[in-house]
């Protein structure tokens, strides 16, 4: 090895609009339908990689503690994929800080695996291009992928490895959109979105679910276009319901809602609807509540939410950019 052994990256998680669940090739993570997402500018993962020519294996550490052995070999496995790209034989420590709850559906593997991808490659004095970047990251999380490009972006399933990959679409300060994040449950989900994706085609309502997705994501693209809150609070919420009931219609099924989610998910629906209040709701795989609403809405959303429960924390955060390497 030559040249810079040590870089840091920091990339932002994103919440899906037109989810990812499902791959056609899960060593690739091709994904069953292309999706769509927004970075969100104040939640990220920070992350350190130090090739050290001493090293007997990768070591991590994850917001100061040492990883679990489950987190500690896909860290690995992804760094494989780096090392037999760039023919090294190097292991590297990895120092990862989160600013927000891991494992509840907030896509913190995205931002991890993006902020990995390209702590790596830039330690080893490399440098790639996005479309590139954003190809490598897939392969630790699918929606980490969508975390190097900025703004608002899209996931391009493909067929391949060479033709799966995130593109932005339109950057972060197109649409002041907020995502007002009600976080009900802060415990590691039983089932992380590796270990449920494989489960998506054993539900009988993924391929009507898949067949439509572009649909949907045509109409979603062009709402984003063309601020169009209406038309993309229903197709949001359309999908987001549809992924759900994939997940509760696979074998084993997979329940993600609490009973305040499905309280949440009634009422933002019925603020809307009824009160006129620009805001809708999304789920990834979790049961914390994606609340995205304009600018405008923001402040009244916020007070509705902690009318709900004094116990649930909430955190918000516009569009933001994509990953980046921190001098």
């Amino acid at each position: 090895m030559s040249g810079k052994y040590k870089a840091t990256a920091r990339a932002h998680s994103n919440i899906a609009f037109i989810k990812y669940w499902g791959n056609t090739n899960h060593d690739l993570r091709l994904a069953s339908n292309s999706s769509i997402s927004m970075n969100l500018r104040d939640l990220y993962t920070t992350t350190t990689v130090t090739w050290l020519p001493d090293l007997k294996s990768d070591t991590l550490t994850i917001n100061g503690s040492t990883a679990e052995k489950i987190a500690i070999e896909r860290v690995s496995h992804h760094l494989d994929i780096i090392r037999q790209q760039f023919d090294i034989r190097t292991f590297a420590d990895i120092e990862s800080e989160n600013n927000f709850p891991m494992g509840t559906g907030i896509a913190s593997s995205a931002s991890s695996f993006a902020a990995l991808t390209l702590a790596s490659i830039t330690a080893l004095g490399k440098s790639l291009p996005e479309k590139s970047l954003s190809m490598i990251a897939r392969r630790g999380s699918g929606s980490a992928s969508r975390s190097i490009p900025s703004g608002y972006v899209e996931w391009i399933a493909g067929e391949s490895h060479e033709t799966s990959y995130a593109e932005m679409f339109l950057d972060y300060d197109h649409w002041d959109l907020v995502d007002v994040i009600a976080i009900v449950s802060k415990q590691h989900k039983r089932t992380g979105s590796s270990a449920g994706h494989p489960t998506a085609d054993t539900s009988i309502l993924q391929d009507t679910r898949v067949r439509y997705a572009d649909q949907r994501l045509q109409q979603v693209k062009t709402a984003i276009q063309q601020r169009d809150f209406e038309q993309f609070a229903e197709v949001v919420e359309e999908d987001s319901n549809l992924m759900h009931a994939v997940m509760m219609t696979s074998q084993p099924p997979l329940f993600y809602w609490n009973p305040l989610s499905l309280d949440i998910i009634k009422s933002v629906r019925e603020w809307r609807l009824k009160k006129g209040i620009q805001v809708c709701y999304t789920l990834d795989a979790g049961p914390n509540v994606h609340c995205i609403c304009v600018r405008d809405s923001v402040d009244v959303v916020i007070n509705l939410l902690k009318n709900m429960s004094e116990d649930m924390e909430l955190r918000t955060s516009p569009a933001g950019q994509g990953a980046y390497v921190i001098e």
